[in-house]
């Protein structure tokens, strides 16, 4: 019997337009439990799926200090959260819950 090799899913690889990319960040935001360190990972896998030295640059960061920011381990500041998504092209928006 053939043994099965498995790889790592990375979800970066699968976001490839903005639509996309809008999509996964309003599903983790809906996500039951969600809180701002997962929230900040899912941004970073965005920012990597669109290219983490591009978004640095555009968002006037250190490519080392946004991944930091943004590896799910702590919580980023919320300026840094908006100079990101301004740098992926996205936005914030409010609804009624």
């Amino acid at each position: 019997m053939a043994k099965t090799k498995t790889t790592r899913y990375d979800v970066a690889e699968h976001l490839r337009t903005p639509e996309e990319m809008a999509a996964y960040l309003e599903a983790c935001l809906d996500e039951p439990g969600a809180d701002a360190a997962s929230i900040a990972k899912a941004i970073g896998d965005i920012a990597r799926a669109k290219g983490m030295s591009q978004v640095a640059r555009e968002a006037r960061m250190s490519r080392e200090s946004l991944y930091k920011a943004l590896s799910g381990d702590r919580s980023p500041d919320f300026d840094t959260v908006i100079k990101v998504l301004g740098a992926l092209g996205l936005k914030l928006h409010a609804e009624p819950a």
